[in-house]
């Protein structure tokens, strides 16, 4: 009895029959109590990406199936593996499966996503896994060496040096709202501003002008893909802040090489995905050539209808209201901008390369709040069912209350009307 009565109380306090009795072990063995491995686990390797994921992907038991997961814009399976395996792994190169790409000014980050679309077993028309969507990212230090092996060769011949001279390297980065560092978590909540920095860092090369030319924003790191939503047109049109937003390039600049813009967030009204994906096209002046109609920064002020530029006279940005700023897909070249220099340095720049434009993506941008993203659509959070039980029963608690109140001044007024007496002349 009374060893009945101790396992029924263990029961109670541990929550199950098998952590009342000694864990046992075989001869020559350990046991230990270890931590649960994490469902993603992602290696970054010198030229590859090795992710590794977890079956029970989502802790409750139920195991996903392999084929119901891909990695990338481009959908790229998993390695084969048998089915008595716990994990499902990836091994794909940096460059691969439509990975995204980002130069900040101490890393390059690679960056995709983990998909898990689960699709009806079968003849079955029913799911019973949630899709989901798993940011994944990878940074590599620019100022110091990523292999453990010796570079070689050791030395840099001079024709190297004289390229590397005219290397532009360009960036899109996400800002904090001060400008000041950039923003630690791609989080928004929708009717945020995202604070854009445009920067290309140009070495010793001759001073520079830096320009957004167009941005697009799309569900995924793939410019052409469909749905898309223009913010910058019209080589330097903030086209998005002619509807309800207030986005708008930032002025003055902070330096010739760095533009400024902001962007009030959305999403796209017919989509449950939570994230979106900002590609924008950056191009370079001479930091002291006059703006034109193909090299401007311009935003629509809605208090006086009217389109402003960030530097420039206020004719370069008439072409906005037609949409006809030059030829499209014109730009200049800096070889051909530099045509009154001397006839020796247009030689020597004749016969070097150099990178004038670049197109950037910065992402994914994950907004908190939206239907879709705890996987679920359609699902109404306990807190938010809390709420609104306890706003129900707010409103019915007033109206009785208020229904009583008219009730009691009605009968104090009837209870004081006083019955006149009526003469009648005899």
């Amino acid at each position: 009895m009374g060893l009945s009565h101790g396992l029924f109380i263990c029961f109670l306090l541990l929550g199950g029959m098998e952590l009342c009795y000694p864990q046992t072990t075989s001869p020559g063995e350990t046991y230990y109590s270890l931590p649960s491995r994490p469902p993603v686990v992602v290696e970054c390797l010198e030229a590859q990406l090795v992710v590794t994921v977890s079956k029970n992907l989502f802790g409750t038991g139920k195991l996903v199936r392999p084929a119901d997961l891909t990695l990338g814009p481009e959908n790229c399976e998993p390695l084969a593996s048998m089915d008595a395996d716990d994990v499902v792994r990836f091994e794909v190169g940096l460059h691969e499966c439509g990975n995204g790409m980002q130069v900040t000014d101490s890393a390059l980050v690679y960056s995709t996503f983990l998909l898990h679309s689960p699709r009806p077993a079968g003849n079955l028309s029913i799911l019973r896994t949630n899709r989901a969507e798993v940011p994944i990212e990878c940074r590599y230090p620019r100022h110091s060496n990523v292999s453990s092996q010796a570079v070689l060769p050791t030395w840099v011949p001079f024709r190297t040096t004289m390229l590397s001279e005219e290397k532009l390297v360009f960036s899109l980065r996400l800002m904090e709202e001060d400008w000041g560092s950039e923003k630690r978590s791609p989080t928004f909540q929708l009717g945020d501003v995202a604070h854009l920095q445009a920067e290309v860092h140009t070495g010793s090369h001759v001073p520079l002008r830096l320009f957004v030319d167009h941005c697009v924003a799309t569900l995924t790191p793939t410019r052409n893909a469909s749905p898309h939503h223009t913010i910058v047109d019209f080589h330097g049109c903030l086209v998005d802040g002619l509807s309800d937003a207030s986005s708008a390039f930032k002025s003055p600049r902070p330096r010739p090489e760095t533009l400024q813009f902001t962007v009030d967030m959305f999403h796209f009204a017919n989509d449950s995905r939570n994230t979106i994906y900002i590609t924008c096209h950056l191009k370079v002046t001479p930091a002291d050539q006059v703006p034109d109609q193909l090299n401007k920064a311009c935003s629509f002020i809605k208090s006086t209808k009217r389109w402003y530029p960030v530097e420039g006279t206020a004719d370069v940005c008439h072409c906005c209201n037609k949409g006809s700023c030059g030829l499209p897909g014109h730009s200049r070249r800096l070889s051909h901008l530099e045509r009154g220099r001397r006839k020796s340095a247009s030689r020597a720049r004749s016969r070097r390369h150099v990178t004038e434009e670049a197109e950037i993506t910065v992402g994914p941008l994950i907004f908190l709040g939206k239907a879709g993203d705890r996987g679920v659509e359609g699902s109404t959070s306990p807190h938010t069912s809390v709420m609104l039980g306890l706003g129900l029963a707010t409103v019915v608690s007033l109206t009785l209350a208020t229904m009583g109140l008219v009730l009691a001044r009605r009968h104090r007024t009837a209870s004081r009307l006083v019955i006149c007496p009526v003469s009648v002349p005899q």
